[in-house]
């Protein structure tokens, strides 16, 4: 009885389904939507706190690049958000025990996010921060319109990881043979298509596939997304500059 598909003349369900053939309710899985872009949003406004803190204080970059216990702290900052990921994937369903994990994490990444755009030209973060913008909610729009017409891009999974282990290796390559700023400005393009895949293809999922005790392993997801494109958007216009 409770896999009967939605039906726009069913008046207790109020609301139209997100996409063809629903099977759960809509009001339910609107209210899951909205709180992963609550705690998206508070993750962003997190990470732009932490940023500008460390780009108006100029003792604390110069205090990662200029000494041997920065550099080591800078080091441990990298590779803490790697580390919180695992526990964090095994606990993201334990209150409050994620949402401390989840902390951890965005605080740990903002600084990395922060230390970047220390040595980056105000123009060329505010640049990446309004194209950011103005691609995350395209994308989102679009994903929600093109679910409600029927499309699907789980498909697109595959591809994704393929392609993100391509970068990868393009990144190792780089930092042992760098070829110089048409190399650097190639990378950041090709990341910035991939993470636009990846919004498109988390923000499916965040509308069909994930289970509503999967919010901070969904949110995690996005803001990754989010980032990602940011810094890959940066990456593009140090090249350019």
């Amino acid at each position: 009885m409770w896999k009967q598909p939605y039906r726009k003349t069913d008046v207790e369900s109020g609301s139209q389904p997100l996409y063809p053939m629903m099977l759960e309710s809509p009001e339910l899985r609107w209210a899951f939507i909205r709180k992963i872009y609550v705690i998206v949003a508070i993750q962003l406004l997190l990470t732009i706190a932490v940023a500008a803190a460390v780009v108006s204080v100029h003792s604390v970059s110069t205090f990662f690049v200029s000494t041997g216990t920065g550099l080591a702290l800078y080091i441990v900052l990298i590779i803490t958000p790697f580390i919180v990921l695992c526990p964090l994937y095994y606990y993201h369903q334990r209150h409050p025990v994620n949402f401390v994990l989840l902390g951890i994490f965005t605080v740990s990444l903002a600084f990395v996010v922060g230390l970047t755009c220390a040595f980056t030209s105000g123009k060329v973060i505010l640049e990446s921060v309004i194209l950011t913008t103005v691609v995350v909610l395209s994308l989102t729009l679009y994903t929600f319109w093109a679910a409600r017409r029927g499309h699907d891009f789980s498909f697109l999974g595959p591809f994704l990881f393929g392609a993100v282990l391509v970068l990868m290796v393009f990144a190792l390559i780089q930092i042992l043979f760098p070829l110089g700023k048409i190399s650097v400005m190639i990378y950041g393009l090709l990341a910035s298509i991939i993470f636009c895949g990846y919004i498109i293809y988390d923000t499916d999922n965040l509308i069909k596939r994930y289970s509503y005790d999967d919010y901070i392993w969904a949110s995690v997801s996005l803001y990754l997304d989010v980032i990602n494109l940011f810094l890959s958007l940066l990456t593009v216009f140090r090249a350019t500059n």
